[in-house]
C-alpha cells in the first residue's frame, strides 16, 4: 500500500481540532477552547458584502484577483501601516493572503533552505511549528516563563543563534498567553537581528485587543528595521472576519516578491471578494471596534479574577482574547486535566501542550465566548476542582 510522505506522517495532529468538533457536535458543551471572536463583523461591513455583489461586473469580484492582492486594498494596507503602525511601506512591499497564517507559510518558504533554523517563543501559536517544518525547517525553542509574564527573553534568544538560524517570530500580543512584548524588549531583539543579520517575522493578529496600560508596538516601525521585519497582520481579530480569510504582510521588497510567487502556486490569490471589504474595514474608526474590546475586556476581567481564585495562577493578559492558567496543583499533565473537564464537568479549554513543551502544566482559556457562558463555564470548572 502507498504511504503518504514521510513530512506528513510526522505531522503532529492538533488535538485543538478534535477538542473543538466535541464541543460543535455536543449542545451541553462549553467551549472556552475556540480561537476566534464570537462577535460578527461590524453591520457596515456586512452592508459592503452587498453593495460588492451588486456591482461585481465592474468590480470583477467573480474572476481570480492578482497574486499580491488588489491595488486598492495594497494602498489602503499602507496608510493603515502608516497610521496605526508607524510603518512606512509602498504598495510594492505589501502582499495581500489568504490570512495570515497563509502569509507565515509562504515566508517561511521565501527564507528557509532545509534545516535552516528559526528562533520562535514557547509556548507559543501551534501554527508555527508545523509550517516551519513543512518548510524542512527546524524550529528552536526560547522557554518563555510565568515568572517573567511569558515575555520573549532576548538574552536566551541570542544564545540560540547561529550559523543555521535565518529567523525570529515574534508574537504580540501573544497566542497563548496574552503577552504584549514592551518596547525596551523589542529593542534588544531588533539588535539582535541586525547584529546577526536575520529576518523578524512579527505576527500582530491582535494588534487592536489591548488592555489596561500595555501599548502595541511594531518593531518594523524601529529605524534601520525595514530590510529585516516581515510585519503580519489579519482581518480576523480586529474586524471579525475569520470567515473572510483575508490577511497581507509587509516587508523588504524582495522577501515580499519570492512569498508572492508561492502564493501563486498554494492558493493563486486571496479572495477577491473579501480583499474589496478589506478596503472598507481600513477605513472604519475604532467606534466600530472598541465596543468589542470593552467587552472583551468586561470578560478577561471576570474570567482571571474567578481563575486565581480557585487556585488557577492566572497573569492578567495585556492582550488579545486568551488567559493562561497554571494548573500544577492539580497535576503537571494538561492533556488529562483537559479531557477530564471536558468529561465530568462539559467544558472545553485547550492544553497548554498544545502549544509547546514549555506549555504543559498550563491551560488555555478562551474568552471568545458570551459573558454568561463563561460564568456557567467558571462555576462547573470550580466544582471541577473540588472534587479532585
Amino acid at each position: 500500500m502507498k504511504e503518504v510522505s514521510e513530512r506528513e506522517r510526522y505531522l503532529p495532529p492538533a488535538l485543538i481540532g478534535k477538542l473543538l468538533r466535541i464541543a460543535a457536535e455536543r449542545p451541553d458543551i462549553i467551549s472556552l477552547g475556540v480561537g476566534e471572536p464570537d462577535f460578527t463583523p461590524p453591520k457596515v461591513l456586512v452592508k459592503e458584502v452587498k453593495r460588492v455583489i451588486a456591482k461585481y461586473k465592474k468590480n470583477r469580484v467573480t474572476h481570480y484577483a492578482a497574486s499580491e492582492g488588489i491595488p486598492e486594498l495594497r494602498e489602503a494596507i499602507v496608510e493603515k501601516l502608516k497610521r496605526d503602525n508607524k510603518i512606512r511601506m509602498s504598495p510594492e512591499n505589501v502582499l495581500v493572503t489568504t490570512g495570515s497564517q497563509e502569509a507565515l507559510f509562504v515566508g517561511f518558504l521565501a527564507t528557509l533552505d532545509p534545516t535552516e533554523e528559526v528562533i520562535l517563543q514557547n509556548p507559543g501559536y501551534l501554527g508555527y511549528v508545523p509550517a516551519i517544518e513543512l518548510c524542512s525547517g527546524v524550529p528552536r525553542y526560547v522557554p518563555a516563563v510565568e515568572q517573567e509574564n511569558f515575555e520573549i527573553n532576548p538574552d536566551r534568544m541570542n544564545k540560540l543563534v547561529n550559523k543555521k538560524t535565518r529567523v525570529i517570530v515574534l508574537n504580540t500580543p501573544s497566542n497563548p498567553t496574552g503577552t504584549v512584548i514592551r518596547r525596551s524588549v523589542l529593542e534588544e531583539i531588533a539588535d539582535i537581528a541586525v547584529d546577526k543579520d536575520l529576518y523578524i517575522f512579527s505576527d500582530e493578529a491582535y494588534e487592536k485587543l489591548i488592555y489596561d496600560d500595555a501599548k502595541h508596538v511594531s518593531i518594523g516601525s524601529f529605524n534601520g528595521m525595514h530590510d529585516y521585519v516581515v510585519t503580519f497582520q489579519t482581518f480576523s481579530k480586529s474586524y471579525a472576519m475569520c470567515g473572510f480569510r483575508l490577511g497581507y504582510a509587509a516587508g523588504p521588497r524582495e522577501v515580499i516578491q519570492a512569498m508572492t510567487k508561492s502564493v501563486h502556486y498554494v492558493t493563486l490569490s486571496a479572495p477577491h471578494l473579501s480583499q474589496w471589504v478589506g478596503v472598507k474595514a481600513l477605513s472604519l474608526g475604532r467606534q466600530h471596534i472598541d465596543p468589542m474590546v470593552r467587552e472583551y475586556d468586561r470578560r478577561r476581567k471576570f474570567i482571571v479574577r474567578r481563575l486565581n481564585e480557585m487556585g488557577l495562577t492566572t497573569p492578567a493578559p495585556k492582550g488579545a482574547f486568551y488567559a493562561f492558567s497554571n494548573i500544577q496543583q492539580y497535576g503537571k499533565n494538561s492533556v488529562r486535566f483537559t479531557e477530564k473537564l471536558l468529561k465530568k464537568s462539559k467544558v472545553a479549554v485547550v492544553p497548554g501542550t498544545e502549544f509547546g513543551v514549555y506549555g504543559e502544566g498550563y491551560v488555555r482559556f478562551s474568552y471568545a465566548a458570551d459573558y454568561h457562558l463563561i460564568e456557567t463555564a467558571m462555576q462547573r470548572l470550580e466544582r471541577f476542582l473540588k472534587k479532585r
